[in-house]
């Protein structure tokens, strides 16, 4: 079942059911750019054997990134950089797909403060509210991000409307208190998300793919719960997106993480279940999997189409192939005698560097190092970032 292809509303085929999910890899030049660190990671995971790759948290506007090392593809700068990195994601016949976002309230700093459906100043957040006219703005925006990615390369995009930021903080009614067109019922939440994913299809054109990436649940008291989330899956199977990726989780102070849990296997495959009941769209999770027989029980019970891998992929770029194969291996995940906010994923991300610089990776020193050395680089392209954004230049 994991080698059978699948194909898209939009006419697209991807090889086999297994994706590479989006992870913030930190692997910008810190001006929005492409690296030949990157280049060279989604690279290796294009040759071992993954369907697609998404690229975590490509921003449709330099003002609200996720991070500085986070890719910008509007204003598109270096499109010979975007080329060199998608031609390079795009062998052995593997999908390229933009994830596009937006942080919203969870934005790093970079000229005013940051903007939010509605003003939110809680432990440590500031955000002010959007106004209706920057509201009206961001579908013409995602659509032109879009068409950009696909300009450079990219075969798909995904519409991020997860993990707390900006889609998914419109979606919640803990984030959202608007008392506008897109505030209060969950229909008139929902409508900047339905707005943009119709103005992203006008623009791309019917057979592009489109995807989009919702919460099962956002994880925190007075947010997204499955009812409303599987209202949801109910709207988005009336509109011509070809994928719809369930995850769960938002990077609030007061929210688990999923990947953080206590629950063994695959963390979304229930809500999965449901919302299969709810849309004929093709559905994808990512979360948990960690055995090959996880991967195919999951596809053989039709909950899933599609099975994300990500930091089992930065454990082993090649474990697509190996599991096509049924060659018996599995990724053996690390345990940490120590797990301090963050650092887990510091982590990840440092071995993420390794395998973009070096093209492997050793066994990883302490979490705690691997948080030193993401903040020290955090701090550096923030600099870079603002000195290359801020306004006038």
């Amino acid at each position: 079942m994991l080698d059978k292809p699948l194909r898209l509303p939009c006419g697209a085929v991807l090889k086999n059911r297994i994706a590479k999910a989006a992870m913030s890899d930190d692997l910008g030049d810190g001006r929005g750019a492409p690296t030949d660190a990157q280049q060279q990671l989604y690279g290796l995971w294009a040759g071992g054997g993954a369907a697609m790759s998404l690229v975590g948290e490509v921003q449709i506007a330099p003002w609200a990134p996720e991070n500085y090392g986070n890719l910008v593809v509007e204003p598109l700068s270096a499109p010979e950089r975007f080329r060199a990195l998608s031609d390079a994601a795009t062998i052995n016949d593997s999908h390229f797909w933009a994830q596009l976002g937006h942080a919203g309230a969870l934005a790093v700093p970079v000229s005013g403060p940051a903007k939010a459906p509605s003003a939110l100043d809680v432990s440590g957040i500031h955000a002010v509210e959007m106004t209706a006219t920057e509201v009206r703005a961001l579908p013409a925006a995602y659509a032109k991000a879009a068409l950009n990615a696909r300009s450079v390369g990219f075969t798909g995009v995904e519409i991020h409307a997860a993990h707390g930021f900006l889609l998914n903080q419109f979606l919640s009614p803990l984030f959202n208190r608007r008392n506008d067109d897109w505030g209060g019922s969950h229909e008139r939440r929902a409508r900047l998300l339905l707005d943009i994913i119709a103005s992203v299809r006008t623009a791309v054109g019917p057979g592009f793919p489109v995807a989009v990436k919702i919460n099962a649940t956002d994880q925190l008291a007075g947010g997204i719960e499955e009812t409303e989330a599987l209202d949801l899956v109910k709207m988005l199977d009336e509109t011509d997106i070809d994928l719809i990726d369930i995850s769960g989780g938002a990077y609030f102070p007061g929210a688990a993480a999923a990947s953080d849990g206590t629950k063994a296997g695959p963390y979304f495959l229930d809500f999965a279940r449901s919302a299969r009941a709810r849309t004929g769209k093709p559905l994808m999770t990512a979360g948990g999997f960690k055995k090959r027989a996880e991967a195919e029980e999951a596809l053989l019970s039709g909950a899933v189409d599609m099975i994300g891998l990500a930091r089992a992929l930065a454990l082993d770029p090649r474990l697509p192939d190996k599991w096509m194969r049924k060659s018996g291996d599995e990724t053996v995940f690390p345990r940490f005698s120590s797990t301090p906010p963050g650092g887990v994923t510091a982590w990840y991300t440092q071995r993420l560097r390794q395998l973009g610089t070096h093209g492997t990776a050793d066994e990883g020193g302490s979490v705690e190092d691997a948080l030193i050395q993401v903040n020290r680089r955090k701090a550096a392209n923030a600099l870079l970032w603002q000195d290359h954004f801020r306004p006038g230049l």
